[in-house]
């Protein structure tokens, strides 16, 4: 049995990997300060701690007193919008609390580190994207992400650990289950708006820009499927423990769709018309970002189960209608 520890493990993505992977019989440890995350999404069966990865001695601490053998860190502040507004808190949230949970595995049982990262690393590079691909960051939440990536290779060696980036794509829909979801009201994730509106007698969206150079004129995501990325850890963590090596791979599908497709197929599950606003482009913004994941399925068996836009809008909306239910 495993004693794997998740940073930012009360947040979205974070509880359906601790989910999946407590019923793989592993211990699961979590730290999260909860700014973002709440313990509502939490198995009982987690052993929670209520902490700021900043920390050094505090984490420390948990690494040896549960002898902590792996680590998924999510930790991080993710608004794109927000990162350019407040440089210094993501400065030291990003990139100094991944440095200082780095330094606190140094002589502990850490053997094993997967490090959340962007696609927006990649910039408005031109799509599909693959590990070589031109790295240049053009916001401020992605530079802090290339910068953790760079942290995390600089101290394999000497900490003797192995580790794997995953490159997120954009992450939507929730469980299968329907226990996990997204109930933060100030995710900005665009299924999260869109499910969220398709619930109101008269649903509008705002688009951010209508005449980028793309097929409808608005920006185009690769998403993938929250279950889907869980799966990934769980693979990837098994695969660089029995390997022994480390490794950088993108999450996604492969297939970018834009912000009116995303809105149409919405328009069609929910039987609803969506106004539209277009108000200005933001600051920021990357106009087309989708992934090549051929490196990704050539070192594991990986079988999404949602990789289709029809699935992943059911998934989000069913997720919405419940959550307004538990609200009531």
């Amino acid at each position: 049995m495993k004693n794997i520890l998740i940073t930012g493990g009360a947040g979205y993505i974070g509880s359906h990997i601790a989910e999946l992977l407590l019923n793989k019989n592993n211990n699961i440890f979590i730290i999260d300060n909860l700014a973002r995350g709440s313990k509502k999404l939490l198995n009982k069966r987690v052993f929670f701690i209520k902490q700021n990865i900043v920390n050094y001695e505090k984490v420390k601490k948990i690494l040896i007193q549960n002898k902590i053998d792996s680590i998924i860190h999510l930790a991080a502040l993710t608004d794109v919008q927000d990162s350019e507004k407040n440089k210094l808190k993501y400065f030291k949230n990003n990139i100094l609390g991944t440095q200082k949970l780095i330094e606190a595995t140094e002589d502990s049982y850490v053997k094993n580190i997967i490090y959340s990262s962007s696609a927006g690393i990649y910039g408005n590079s031109k799509s599909p994207v693959n590990e070589n691909s031109k790295i240049k960051p053009i916001n401020n939440y992605a530079l802090t992400k290339l910068k953790g990536e760079e942290i995390i290779k600089k101290y394999s060696k000497k900490f003797k650990y192995n580790f794997c980036i995953l490159r997120y794509f954009n992450v939507c829909g929730a469980s299968p289950s329907g226990k996990i979801g997204i109930i933060n009201n100030k995710n900005k994730s665009l299924f999260k708006i869109i499910a969220s509106q398709a619930l109101k007698k008269n649903p509008m969206v705002n688009i951010f820009g209508n005449n980028f150079k793309t097929k409808d004129g608005t920006c185009i995501r690769d998403y993938i499927h929250v279950s889907d990325l869980a799966s990934i850890h769980n693979l990837m963590l098994k695969y660089i423990n029995k390997k022994n090596k480390s490794y950088t791979l993108n999450c996604g599908y492969g297939k970018g769709y834009s912000v009116l497709e995303v809105i149409k197929k919405f328009e069609k599950i929910i039987k609803k018309k969506i106004k539209i606003k277009i108000k200005k482009k933001r600051k920021g913004e990357i106009i087309v970002s989708y992934s090549n994941i051929s490196k990704l399925q050539k070192l594991i068996k990986w079988n999404p189960k949602f990789n289709n836009l029809n699935k992943m809008v059911k998934s989000s909306f069913a997720w919405e209608k419940k959550l307004l239910k538990m609200e009531k």
